[in-house]
C-alpha cells in the first residue's frame, strides 16, 4: 500500500485541550475521569448502585469536556440563533479540524476547490434528543442541524471542499474505518487530503442508562483493562481530527510529518456467538490483513494500542488473539508492549479509536510509551509468559533495535465490524542547510476581533517562552505561511525569540516596543499600490547587497541583468554595485550608475511581486520611469537595459548637476519640474537608432508618464515618447490621482503627492536592507495588503512547527427552555 502521511492533528479530550496538553495527561499517568457535571443532568436522580433497575445508572463517572454548550458562530459565518440549534458535535469538528490544518501549517483558503475529502466518525444524538423533548422546536433547519451526514458536509461546505464528504457509523470503530476510507480514497486519487474526525458527546442519560441495563459500566467509573478486577468500560467523549496527504506528496511540500500509515484493514464478524459479541478470529484476521497490507512482519511491531474496553470477556478474546499473530516468527529479545488510553480517558465511542490514534502518533513523535492505567494483577484468563509481550504500568522509553518504531492499533464496533491500522514513525528527513540567512525576522498574526488577536498574542507569548528550542525563523515561517490573515493585524519586526518575547509582551499590556506595529480592522486586498521608480543620485555603493548576499530571487535577478549588461560596459555591474574591500567603484560615472539604478529597481520589483505585493499602478522619473515601463510591458528587460545603457552614454554632463536639478523637483511643489540638456541632432540620431530596434507593447498595468502627469497606453509604446523622454520636462506626482493608497517607493526617494495615504521606501542609505525592506512589508500587511508568505520564505529552509492556534471566541449556543417555535425558526 502506499503511505499515507499524518501531517496536522487536533483534539479536545477529557483533560486535554489539545495535542500538547493530551501528550501531558499521558506522560504523567493522568487519570481524567470525574463525576457526571451538573450541566449534563442529575446524577444523584439518575444513579443507583444496582444495574437494570428502569430508568437508572449504575455508575456516576466519565470522561467529559469543558464548555460543550460554547462556540464561535462568527468565526464560521453562522448566526448565533442557528447555532444553538447546530448539533455540539458538528460544531466541536468545525473547531477541531480548524485546528488540525493550523496545526499541519495549511491555510484553510487554499484548499477552496481543492480535492479534500472529510470522514468523520459519528454515533450518538443526544442534542436531537434534547430539542425533540419540545416538538413545537423542530422545524426546517432540524435536518441540517443534526443529520450525522452534516457533521462532515458543513465542514467541506465552509472550507469548500470538493472530495468526498461522509459520516461513518460503525460504532466502537468508527475513527479507524473513517481513517481506512481515507486512506483508500488518497491512494486512489479520489482525494488529494483528507481532514478525518472521530467525535462523541455525552448529552443526554439514555445511553448510559441503557449500557448499566447491558452490566457493561464499571461501576468504579475506570477502564481496568486485562485486569483481573476489570468489571466493564467507563464512558467518555471528544473530539479528534487528523490531517493525510500521500507520503511522496508531504514531502513534496516539505510539510511536517509527524507518522506514517503504513496500511490498514476492515473486516465483519458475520454469524458468531452474537451480533455484539468479541470474535477472536475475526480480529486476528483483521490484524493479519493490515499486517500483510502494509508489508510489516509481525515482529516488528513493538507497540499496539488496543481496543481494551476492560471487560472480563473481551480482554481474554483480545489479548489472546493478539499474542496469537504477534508471536508468529518473533525472538524473545523483541519486545511489544500492548497498552489502552481508556484507561485515561473512558471510552469515547465513535471518538475512541481516533483517541488511539491520536496518542499514538504522540508516542512516536517522543519516543515513549505512556502507562497503561489500573493495572494491578493480570486478567487470569490472560497469559503473557513465556512472552516478550507486556503492559507497560508507567511512561517508558521506546526503545527499538533496528528502526523504524512500529506500532499497531486496534478497534472492533459492537456490531461486529472490526478495524486495525499499522503506524510508523515519520521518516528522517534530510536537513536542507542554506547560507542564505536572513538577519531579522517579521513575525504575523491575525484574529477576527481585537481581544481574540490579545489571546492569540499571549498564546505564543507562552509558547516562547515554553518552547526555547524552537527557531525565531521557523516560528515566524510557521505563523505567517501556515495561518489564516484576518482583519484584526499584529506585525513584528524582530531578531531574536528574546525580543520578540518581550514585543508580544508589551503588545499584550498594551506598550508601544520597537519593530511591534498593530491595526484594526483593515480589509485585505482594501486599497491598490503604486511603485514609484526613482532617478539618479538614489544609488549609492553596496546598496542592496545584504540582500544580494541572502535572497535568492533579488540574487538571481541581478545576476540576470548583469549578464545582459555585459556586451554593453566594461566592467561588471556586480563590481560597480559591490566592489571588494579596498577597490574603488565607477558608480558614479554615468554609463554605469544609469544601467546600475534601473537593474537594482528592477530586482527590488521583482523580489517585491514575488512576495505577491502587486501594483495596480507604476511611475517613475528619469531612470525610474524605464523601469516602471519594463515592469509595466511596455519593454523586455533586454530591451530596457539596451536602452537605458544608450542613454547613460549619451549623457556627458556633470553628475552633481543631474543630481540637483531632480532634487529640485522632488523636494519642490506638485508642479515642480527637471529639464535634461538639450542632445545634439547627431546624439538623438544615435539613441533613435537604438530605441527604434526595440519591440514595444502597450502597458500591461496603469503606467503614470513623468511627462505629463497622466496615465499613458500606446503612446509610450513608441520611440519618439523615448526621445522626448530624453529633453522634456518631467512632471511629479501632479496628475498620480491615487486617492488613498500605500505606495512603495523602490529606493527610498519620496514623490509628493497630497493624496498618497502612505509612502514606504523600498531601501534606505543608512538602515541595513532587510530592517527597512521588512518595516515596509510590515506596514503594508497592516493596511491588508495580501501577502504570499510560501514565497517570502521559499528559497529558506525553514520547517513547520506546531504552534499555538486559533483563540476561539465562544458563546454559549444552547436549546433554552425559554426559546419560542417562533424564535427558532427565524
Amino acid at each position: 500500500m502506499e503511505p499515507i502521511a499524518i501531517i496536522g492533528i487536533g483534539c479536545r479530550f477529557p483533560g486535554a485541550e489539545n495535542p500538547e496538553s493530551f501528550w501531558n495527561l499521558l506522560r504523567s499517568g493522568g487519570d481524567a475521569i470525574t463525576e457526571v457535571p451538573s450541566d449534563r443532568w442529575d446524577i444523584d436522580a439518575f444513579y443507583d448502585p444496582n444495574p437494570g433497575i428502569p430508568g437508572k445508572m449504575s455508575t456516576r463517572w466519565g470522561g467529559f469536556l469543558n464548555q460543550v454548550d460554547q462556540f464561535d458562530p462568527g468565526f464560521f459565518g453562522i448566526l448565533p440563533r442557528r447555532a444553538k440549534l447546530i448539533d455540539p458535535q458538528h460544531r466541536l469538528v468545525l473547531e477541531v479540524a480548524w485546528e488540525a490544518l493550523e496545526d499541519a501549517g495549511v491555510v484553510p483558503a487554499k484548499l477552496a476547490g481543492s480535492k479534500t475529502g472529510v470522514f468523520i466518525a459519528i454515533s450518538h444524538n443526544d442534542y436531537d434528543r434534547i430539542i425533540c423533548k419540545d416538538i413545537s422546536r423542530v422545524n426546517a433547519h432540524h435536518g441540517p442541524s443534526t443529520y450525522h451526514c452534516i457533521a462532515a458536509n458543513r465542514l467541506s461546505h465552509v472550507l469548500d471542499l470538493r472530495g468526498p464528504s461522509m459520516a461513518v457509523d460503525t460504532a466502537c470503530s468508527s475513527s479507524l474505518v473513517a481513517v481506512h476510507l481515507a486512506c483508500q480514497s488518497l491512494r486512489t486519487g479520489e482525494s488529494q487530503m483528507a481532514l478525518v474526525g472521530g467525535v462523541s458527546l455525552i448529552l443526554s442519560p439514555e445511553e448510559t442508562i441503557a449500557s448499566s441495563h447491558a452490566r457493561v459500566m464499571a461501576p468504579d467509573g475506570r477502564c481496568k483493562t486485562f485486569d483481573a478486577s476489570t468489571n466493564g468500560y467507563v464512558r467518555g467523549e471528544g473530539c479528534g481530527v487528523v490531517v493525510l496527504k500521500r507520503l511522496a506528496d508531504a514531502v513534496r511540500d516539505k510539510d511536517n510529518v509527524l507518522a506514517v500509515i503504513k496500511g490498514s484493514a476492515v473486516n465483519q464478524n458475520g454469524l458468531g456467538n452474537g451480533l455484539t459479541a468479541f470474535n477472536g478470529p475475526a480480529q486476528q484476521a483483521v490484524i493479519s490483513q493490515a499486517l500483510e497490507n502494509a508489508e510489516v512482519a509481525p515482529a516488528e511491531i513493538s507497540y499496539v494500542e488496543v481496543h481494551g474496553t476492560g471487560t472480563p470477556l473481551g480482554d481474554p478474546i483480545e489479548a489472546n488473539a493478539l499474542k496469537t499473530v504477534l508471536m508468529r516468527d518473533r525472538s524473545p529479545d523483541q519486545p511489544c508492549w500492548i497498552g489502552s488510553v481508556k484507561t485515561n480517558i473512558g471510552y469515547l465511542e465513535s471518538a475512541s479509536a481516533m483517541a488511539s490514534l491520536i496518542k499514538v502518533v504522540l508516542s512516536l513523535k517522543h519516543q515513549e510509551i505512556p502507562a497503561h492505567l489500573h493495572l494491578k494483577n493480570l486478567n487470569p484468563r490472560i497469559s503473557l509468559t513465556g512472552t516478550p509481550i507486556s503492559i507497560p504500568t508507567e511512561c517508558q522509553p521506546w526503545p527499538v533495535d533496528t528502526a523504524p518504531r512500529r506500532a499497531g492499533i486496534s478497534a472492533f464496533g459492537f456490531g461486529g465490524t472490526n478495524s486495525h491500522l499499522i503506524l510508523e514513525e515519520a521518516p528522517v528527513l534530510p536537513t536542507a542547510i542554506s547560507d542564505n540567512k536572513r538577519p531579522v525576522h517579521l513575525l504575523t498574526l491575525s484574529a477576527k476581533s481585537e481581544k481574540a488577536l490579545r489571546e492569540l498574542a499571549t498564546r505564543y507569548e507562552t509558547y516562547l517562552q515554553s518552547h526555547t528550542e524552537a527557531a525565531l525563523e521557523d516560528v515566524c515561517f510557521t505563523a505567517n505561511a501556515g495561518r489564516s490573515h484576518f482583519p484584526y493585524r499584529l506585525a513584528v519586526v524582530t531578531q531574536s525569540t528574546t525580543q520578540l518575547r518581550e514585543q508580544l509582551s508589551a503588545f499584550i499590556a498594551g506598550r508601544e516596543a520597537v519593530g511591534l506595529a498593530s491595526s484594526q480592522g483593515q480589509t485585505p486586498k482594501s486599497r491598490k499600490i503604486a511603485f514609484l521608480f526613482s532617478g539618479q543620485n538614489s544609488e549609492y555603493v553596496n546598496i542592496g547587497r545584504q540582500l544580494y548576499r541572502t535572497q535568492l530571487v533579488f540574487r538571481r535577478t541581478l545576476d540576470r541583468c548583469d549578464e545582459i549588461l555585459r556586451p554593453y560596459l566594461e566592467k561588471s555591474l556586480l563590481e560597480v554595485l559591490y566592489p571588494v574591500s579596498g577597490q574603488t567603484s565607477s558608480l558614479s560615472e554615468n554609463i554605469y550608475n544609469q544601467p546600475a539604478l534601473f537593474a537594482l529597481e528592477y530586482a527590488l520589483a521583482k523580489l517585491w511581486q514575488s512576495w505577491g505585493i502587486k501594483p495596480s499602478s507604476v511611475m517613475g522619473y528619469a531612470v525610474g520611469e524605464y523601469v516602471a515601463a519594463c515592469i509595466a510591458g511596455v519593454f523586455s528587460l533586454e530591451d530596457g537595459l539596451k536602452l537605458i545603457t544608450a542613454r547613460a552614454g549619451l549623457m556627458h554632463i556633470p553628475l552633481a548637476q543631474v543630481a540637483a536639478t531632480i532634487e529640485s523637483a522632488v523636494n519642490g511643489c506638485k508642479s515642480a519640474t527637471a529639464t535634461l540638456p538639450t542632445l545634439t541632432s547627431e546624439t538623438r540620431y544615435t539613441f533613435e537608432q537604438i530605441a527604434q530596434a526595440v519591440t514595444y507593447s502597450t502597458p500591461s498595468i496603469d503606467l503614470v508618464s513623468s511627462l505629463t502627469g497622466k496615465l499613458v497606453t500606446d503612446e509610450i509604446a513608441t520611440p519618439d515618447y523615448w526621445l522626448n523622454h530624453l529633453q522634456q520636462s518631467e512632471r511629479f506626482a501632479s496628475g498620480l490621482e491615487i486617492g488613498s493608497e500605500p505606495e512603495i517607493e523602490e529606493n527610498g526617494q519620496y514623490g509628493s503627492s497630497d493624496d498618497l495615504e502612505l509612502q514606504l521606501p523600498g531601501l534606505c542609505q543608512g538602515q541595513s536592507d532587510w530592517q527597512q525592506t521588512l518595516e515596509s512589508l510590515r506596514e503594508l500587511y497592516l493596511l491588508g495588503a495580501s501577502v504570499d508568505w510560501s514565497n517570502f520564505d521559499r528559497d529558506y529552509p525553514y520547517r513547520r512547527l506546531q504552534l499555538p492556534t486559533y483563540p476561539f471566541q465562544r458563546q454559549r449556543c444552547w436549546i433554552e427552555a425559554t426559546d419560542s417555535a417562533t424564535e427558532l425558526s427565524r
